[in-house]
């Protein structure tokens, strides 16, 4: 294939699989999907954008897109990656309290850009993941019940459709690809740029608290009831962690199974302290880490992984955590168990999560959010994926679908539709064929082509 015409079209590096370069820009975080394309081109601008996706439609190719590689489900084999990693501009205005960001800029640089004047972005459970990849599928804040989700206060878009054009979006001037790129994740086009709005936080009361595993029953009951008399502006999660008996893992967590509340508060002291007590006096914990916080330090709530490893990842929304929803939870993946899976988390949603304009995000009317993954390594690296599948369908008597960032590896036509409502899905495909008529942004969580018609 000669690249000759590519190469002298863009401004990045185009790269072949023997190229110096080539691996850097097709490592993904989750190291258990290997990338194995033609060509990548290693975009520095819009218009590098721009001419991959002409060429590729030329030679009949189809494109990925990668950024940091956090949303790597599937393996792209073949075709063109379109790197977006260069795009890492940054443009805070403090005034209107908005940032203009590239497609390559993770949010701890937001984060720290934004910190400096005393505000803040609606960053997830980690900064390591891109902003833009995160909004494009809703992006689930920490302070979501407060302020919903992070699309929801993007102000535009700058984006190359699938069909090669390049198109500015303001947000709610009532076109089809506002609607789509707020929630459709990459489904009509590749954003280069976005500008969103940011809040006027400096500090939260926030963190975690772990309690040994054996505690799980009690915990998860007393977690949904106390969940019921929490305000919108604080959020939290449970999590039933089991991690790997590693050196670098505190010891009254290594190699044991524990339970992890995090909780993220925007209020005083004193009244977080109050909301939290009932949790707290359930039992003494092992460790307890929840106080006030720099906002920008907000990866200590969750406390993610901070570098690539091999996993896999499902989800599944909640109508509700009753009962009979934490009995069957625990049965997959209780203290009884030998769940071979790292962390099953069940997320408190609601809020100004459920409310919103119009868009294509998915899971506004679900109450929890339950996510799990498990490390692709010996000893239990075969039984990660089926321990994923078979928790995701247990509880298919409560589900609510699920949300496209948490949905894992897409399957079906029929299983990557939960990610959106019945009438979202449809309109998401009739978008797709109007600004991706050839198909060409199909790896991923795609939706297939429908007949605008």
């Amino acid at each position: 294939m000669d690249i000759s015409a590519l190469a002298e079209q863009v401004e990045g590096p185009v790269l072949r699989p023997d190229d110096e370069g080539y691996a850097d820009e097709v490592a993904a975080f989750n190291a258990a999907r290997r990338h194995t394309p033609d060509v990548v081109v290693a975009a520095r601008s819009a218009d590098d954008v721009a001419a991959a996706v002409h060429w590729a439609a030329a030679h009949d190719l189809p494109i990925g897109v990668q950024a940091t590689g956090h949303g790597a489900v599937v393996p792209i084999a073949g075709g063109v990656l379109v790197s977006t990693r260069g795009l890492d501009e940054i443009t805070i205005d403090p005034e209107r309290r908005t940032a203009r960001i590239g497609a390559g800029v993770k949010w701890r640089a937001l984060l720290d850009a934004a910190a400096g004047h005393g505000l803040g972005g609606l960053c997830g459970s980690t900064s390591d993941v891109g902003v833009v990849g995160y909004t494009l599928g809703g992006g689930l804040p920490v302070l979501g019940r407060r302020f919903g989700f992070s699309s929801d206060h993007v102000r535009s878009f700058d984006v190359v459709t699938g069909d090669g054009e390049r198109h500015h979006v303001e947000t709610g001037d009532g076109s089809e690809l506002d609607w789509a790129l707020r929630g459709g994740k990459g489904n009509v086009g590749i954003v280069t740029s976005m500008e969103l709005d940011l809040i006027d936080v400096q500090d939260i009361y926030g963190g975690g608290i772990f309690w040994p595993g054996a505690l799980a029953p009690t915990l998860l009951t007393v977690f949904a009831e106390w969940v019921e008399t929490l305000p919108e502006e604080f959020s939290a999660s449970i999590g039933l962690l089991r991690l790997p008996p590693l050196p670098d893992i505190p010891e009254p967590l290594r190699g044991r199974f524990t339970v992890h509340l995090r909780v993220a508060y925007l209020g005083d002291d004193a009244e977080g302290e109050r909301l939290l007590a009932p949790m707290r006096d359930v039992a003494p914990p092992l460790i307890d880490m929840v106080g006030r916080m720099p906002y920008s330090e907000l990866d200590r709530i969750h406390m993610d992984p901070e570098h690539p490893m091999p996993f896999e990842e499902g989800g599944v929304l909640l109508r509700e955590l009753g009962p009979q929803t934490i009995e069957t939870i625990l049965a997959q993946a209780g203290p009884d168990t030998e769940s071979p899976l790292l962390l099953v988390e069940v997320r408190l949603l609601g809020g100004a999560l459920a409310r919103g304009g119009s868009d294509a995000v998915g899971g506004r009317d679900a109450a929890y959010s339950l996510f799990a993954v498990g490390v692709l390594m010996p000893p239990i690296a075969e039984a990660v994926p089926p321990a994923i599948q078979q928790i995701v369908a247990a509880m298919a008597p409560w589900s609510a679908g699920t949300m496209v960032n948490f949905h894992g590896v897409p399957g079906d036509d029929a299983d990557r539709a939960r990610a959106w409502p019945v009438p979202t899905y449809e309109r998401l495909q009739r978008a797709k064929a109007s600004y991706d008529p050839a198909n060409l942004l199909r790896f991923g969580h795609a939706v297939s082509v429908l007949d605008p018609a």
